[in-house]
């Protein structure tokens, strides 16, 4: 199959609209007719499923019909580059900043990034965390001198928008309504599953750093009104930190 060929089938594979590729027969050479029209339909099922799997509060918030019809779009504008599903969806943050008649959700598009970001986290490569007594015991000068390291699986994000308020209201029973705030959350994976945690004031500032290799006494100072044990318990139980390294000790 040409190149050209290939393109149009694959047109034509995620849009109802389009006739079967021209040419196109079964094993014995009969015109496929409504055969493609199945398969078609199986394949666009089986994404917008994928989708639905991989953005779950996106689903919720908009409808379970309202999401299929935009998965359904989302498919043909964006098909899929590998057969690695866990990557697919890479994309959808950005595609529903564009779409015009979700603007009025201008939360929507983060929280795709949080849902990517847990799905990140889940697939990331195992750390082997510290011990949780090693900083207690380290001197406060030596402390101040280090660089943490992070496990692959901490993913940070900032938004506008209450996203892990929003998130954890629409996932976790009894929890409260958002309220229309700023928020940071890292995403930890200690054990198997990924979940979201809201940053303290300043912890983004404080993780940014670290990840640009600021020392642990730069980080502290990048990071305004931090409330610092809140910040090290929460990597410390997360399993986020794996490594400790100190330079330039006299």
């Amino acid at each position: 199959m040409t190149t050209t060929a290939q393109t149009a089938f694959r047109r034509a594979l995620l849009d109802a609209g389009l006739p079967p590729p021209a040419g196109l027969s079964d094993g014995q050479g009969r015109a496929v007719g409504k055969r493609f029209d199945v398969y078609r339909n199986n394949v666009v099922q089986g994404l917008i499923d994928a989708m639905a799997d991989s953005f779950p509060v996106i689903a919720k918030l908009i409808g379970e019909e309202n999401f299929s019809g935009l998965a359904a779009i989302f498919i043909r504008v964006h098909p899929p580059k590998s057969p690695l599903m866990m990557f697919y969806g890479i994309d959808f943050p950005d595609f529903l900043a564009n779409f015009e008649p979700l603007q009025h959700l201008g939360y929507l598009p983060d929280m795709a990034r949080l849902e990517l970001a847990l799905r990140t986290s889940y697939h990331a490569t195992d750390g082997t965390p510290i011990a949780a007594d090693v900083l207690k015991n380290m001197p406060p000068d030596n402390l101040m001198k280090a660089r943490l390291s992070l496990a692959p699986a901490v993913q940070v994000m900032s938004s506008d928008w209450p996203i892990y308020s929003i998130w954890r209201f629409n996932m976790i029973d009894g929890a409260p309504p958002p309220k229309m705030q700023a928020e940071a959350l890292i995403v930890l994976r200690a054990g198997f599953d990924a979940e979201p945690h809201l940053l303290p004031i300043g912890g983004a500032a404080f993780l940014d750093a670290i990840w640009t290799g600021a020392t642990f006494g730069n980080a502290l100072e990048a990071a305004k009104g931090l409330d610092l044990a809140a910040m090290l318990g929460l990597l410390l139980t997360g399993e986020a930190i794996t490594e400790i390294t100190i330079r330039d000790i006299t």
